[in-house]
């Protein structure tokens, strides 16, 4: 049955052209006044969420991908663009450049953001390094940073009616909340107290309502949101469950957001299998002084579907496809790590991406891997690419990334033949372990159009061929899709192009296009 369903959707996209290589893969504006869950149908995990004016802004962890930390824009929490991401280039570490074994996993963890006296402030801490502070005038940057002293997990910033600044941290594998009081330029801490414990507590979140300091805590392993209320912030605190996880209808990291009109809505993250982790959103009302998740009809659960917090707004999302016109990469993409900026060009040949082939003995280990997050609940991406640069020994091609690393690829053979193979690559405990799935297939022209199908509903993905964009050959059967933190990516399957070769110099993949696609 899984085979038919793969092959009867293929025929109908053949059949579809360009208007299927337009469609929108999800949607959460209705356009009639309502909004679904997840609002982003992708992996935008440890959310924090701010009101400024008119406008919301989102900020969102990536982990070690390069340029690090997005930061996404609304005017009614449910349609967002990318407006760019705070680090350009992960610094501090030579495993950002993906040497001694790399970043995988850890990199950028939770980001807190704020925007006081004129300026946006992030509180963000790299694993394994002090928490950072960075700032800026405007959400697209430039931002600088300064360190503080320590290291703070999931750090939570927090300006208070008087403008003192504080931080929120606690950690899962203890769950003591500690607060650290900073000095007026954010740049040191100048104490540091224990305000509240609840055993495996962690991503804290501090805001303040009527005088009222609530705290929300993320319980991951109930996968539990949390909140806690004082009229001090040193307490004492009064704790409440606030939402679980079951499907959709919950979360565990998450706060609320003011709207311009006073109301409150909610956001929380929550654990959605292969693609990853998303963001949902919800109404919020207040009872006794507690502020509860979803409707006075149904307390305590998030909706799949509600009216839109503000009206009126026009449609936008994160873009997707790209035709590597303009002299810059989209917002949408990002490196596995920080890129080798010598292998890679928008201009050598104008029109085209061109990955230069880097040395690695496998893709896990290749720098250059262009990424950008797989979108459910079925998207399928499809590049165009050019066979003239490709060299005996490359791989190259289009696949996903994360736990199981599938790869169509275009490899070179000796005297000038190319061909075609399917391999997966498992990140495990022991290292990356790679798997040919199909036999070489020979490949002539000077094109050729590769896709990756995500299905995201049954956790399977599958690579095809064209070599006329007409007519489709599927190879090596179905992959898992799979999120694991422990040995993938801790982040959901992401899209991705790559091009590396395990002994020789190389050569290099020109990408004329990539769409991507409901199917």
């Amino acid at each position: 049955m899984v085979k038919a369903a793969w092959l009867a959707s293929a025929t109908v996209l053949a059949m579809a052209g360009l208007s299927a290589a337009q469609a929108q893969v999800w949607r959460s504006d209705q356009g009639d006044g309502t909004f679904r869950n997840p609002i982003l149908y992708a992996d935008y995990p440890d959310p924090d969420i701010i009101r400024v004016g008119e406008d919301f802004y989102f900020v969102s962890t990536t982990f070690a991908n390069a340029p690090g930390v997005t930061l996404l824009h609304s005017r009614d929490l449910v349609n967002w663009k990318i407006v760019g991401h705070v680090v350009p280039r992960l610094d501090g570490s030579p495993k950002f450049d993906l040497e001694d074994g790399g970043s995988y996993r850890t990199g950028f963890f939770a980001a807190s953001l704020r925007h006081h006296g004129g300026t946006f402030y992030i509180a963000i801490t790299p694993v394994g390094h002090k928490t950072r502070i960075y700032r800026s005038k405007a959400i697209t940057g430039p931002w600088t940073y300064n360190e503080i002293d320590r290291e703070a997990f999931d750090p939570g910033l927090f300006f208070d009616d008087d403008g003192k600044a504080y931080i929120a941290t606690s950690i899962g594998s203890d769950g003591t909340v500690t607060l650290l009081s900073l000095n007026k330029d954010l740049t040191a801490v100048t104490s540091s107290k224990v305000i509240h414990y609840v055993q495996g507590i962690e991503g804290s979140k501090l805001i303040k309502r009527k005088g009222t300091y609530y705290l929300f805590n993320a319980l991951p392993r109930r996968l539990e949101l949390l909140v806690s209320r004082s009229k001090s912030l040193d307490g004492p605190w009064e704790t409440r469950p606030q939402i679980s996880t079951s499907g959709k209808t919950g979360g565990h990291q998450g706060a609320l957001v003011d709207l311009p009109d006073g109301r409150d809505f909610g956001f929380v993250m929550f654990d959605a299998g292969s693609i990853g982790r998303m963001t949902n959103i919800s109404p919020v009302h207040w009872v006794d002084g507690w502020p509860v998740w979803g409707t006075p009809e149904q307390p305590g659960r998030v909706p799949d579907r509600a009216l839109k917090p503000i009206q009126g707004q026009p449609f936008s999302e994160p873009p997707t496809t790209d035709n590597f016109a303009g002299r810059t990469l989209g917002l949408q993409w990002q490196w596995n790590h920080n890129p080798d900026n010598s292998r890679w060009s928008l201009t050598q040949r104008p029109g085209f991406l061109r990955l230069h082939a880097t040395r690695a003995p496998d893709l896990w280990s290749a720098r250059n891997t262009l990424v950008q997050k797989g979108q459910g609940p079925r998207a399928r991406a499809t590049i165009k690419a050019s066979l003239a640069g490709i060299r005996q020994g490359d791989v190259c091609g289009l696949g996903t990334f994360g736990k199981f690393s599938p790869q169509l690829a275009i490899s070179g053979e000796s005297g000038g033949r190319r061909s075609l193979r399917m391999q997966v690559t498992e990140s495990t405990v022991e290292g990356p372990k790679t798997e040919v799935r199909e036999r070489a297939i020979a490949i002539r022209g000077g094109n050729v159009w590769l896709r990756t199908d995500l299905d995201f509903t049954s956790d399977l993905g599958r690579v095809a061929y064209s070599l006329d964009a007409r007519r489709w050959t599927y190879v090596g059967g179905t992959f898992p899709l799979k999120f694991d933190w422990r040995t993938g990516t801790f982040q959901g399957e992401q899209i991705a192009i790559s091009c590396y070769n395990p002994g020789a110099k190389g050569g290099f993949l020109d990408v004329d296009s990539f769409t991507l696609a409901k199917f």
